[in-house]
């Protein structure tokens, strides 16, 4: 058995507005504010990092969800950014949860975004980690091999460790760790994002216009973090939007990449919980 607490939390079912069943996971600290997690591209509920979890939910309960029609929920998977928000508000209405956090990585803190924008009444505090608002000015774009590698049928830990870590002996060993972790997970269940629902988040990624000249709008405390190299969303993204948020904290971490939440668990799950503690 995983040594983990997130590994051993059960699957749980609930039905959606549409007749749709999400899957989720509810766990950790219970009476306090739920803080609901938002995965990234052609991730699943299997696809974070347990050591983030254990230490996310040692202070309050969490929340993990497949998105309607993806992995093991039902339902047509969005191919829209707005669908996206919608099915994360399904879920959140479906679990009766009208008071809540909301955490997004990388595709997920686009999603996290729009569900603090559509419904302000039910968000609290928002973490942004490894994401943008999309529609950023002169945001650098991702090099040729991000695409070429995000494109394949599927990605091995070398793809992984390219697209999440730096090319250093330290962050690379950081990577294959949190690549480990995931494996008891992965082993049992084989989660995995369907060709159509992975096509329909592409579609929902070109097709969005992005929530750049919607920043203001974002009133709540905002916590924004990335790691300094990362190749898939350029960090200028997180300084950009610290500079547009009313009420933004930025977070870098100077030797991690999009997966720095995962290379650095326990300081980013610190900054984490002392910034939904505050």
């Amino acid at each position: 058995m995983s040594a983990h607490l997130a590994d051993q939390a059960d699957t749980r079912y609930v039905t959606g507005p549409r007749g749709e069943r999400f899957a989720y996971r509810r766990f950790g600290r219970a009476g306090t504010r739920p803080l609901v997690l938002h995965m990234r591209l052609r991730g699943t509920i299997d696809h974070w990092d347990p050591a983030l979890l254990d230490l996310l939910a040692a202070e309050r309960e969490v929340v993990v969800f497949d998105n309607r029609g993806t992995n093991f929920s039902t339902g047509e998977p969005p191919s829209t950014m707005e669908g996206l928000v919608d099915g994360s508000l399904a879920l959140i209405g479906a679990l009766g949860l009208e008071d809540v956090d909301v955490l997004g990585w990388s595709l997920g803190g686009i999603v996290a975004q729009g569900v603090a924008l559509t419904a302000p009444g039910l968000v609290n505090r928002l973490v942004v980690a490894g994401s943008s608002p999309g529609g950023v000015p002169d945001l650098p774009p991702p090099p040729a091999r991000v695409a070429q590698i995000t494109g394949k049928g599927a990605n091995d830990d070398e793809d992984f460790l390219y697209l999440f870590y730096p090319e250093t002996e330290r962050a690379r060993a950081a990577g294959l760790a949190s690549l480990r972790r995931l494996d008891r997970r992965l082993r049992e269940s084989k989660a995995v994002v369907s060709p159509e629902a992975f096509r329909g988040q592409i579609a929902a990624i070109s097709g969005f216009r992005g929530y750049w000249d919607r920043q203001a709008e974002l009133t709540l405390p905002v916590l924004a973090a990335n790691g300094a190299h990362d190749v898939m969303i350029h960090a200028y993204a997180t300084f950009a939007m610290s500079q547009r948020l009313p009420d933004a904290k930025a977070v870098l971490y100077s030797d991690a990449g999009h997966g720095f939440l995962f290379q650095h668990p326990e300081d980013f799950a610190h900054e984490v919980n002392e910034f939904l503690g505050r």
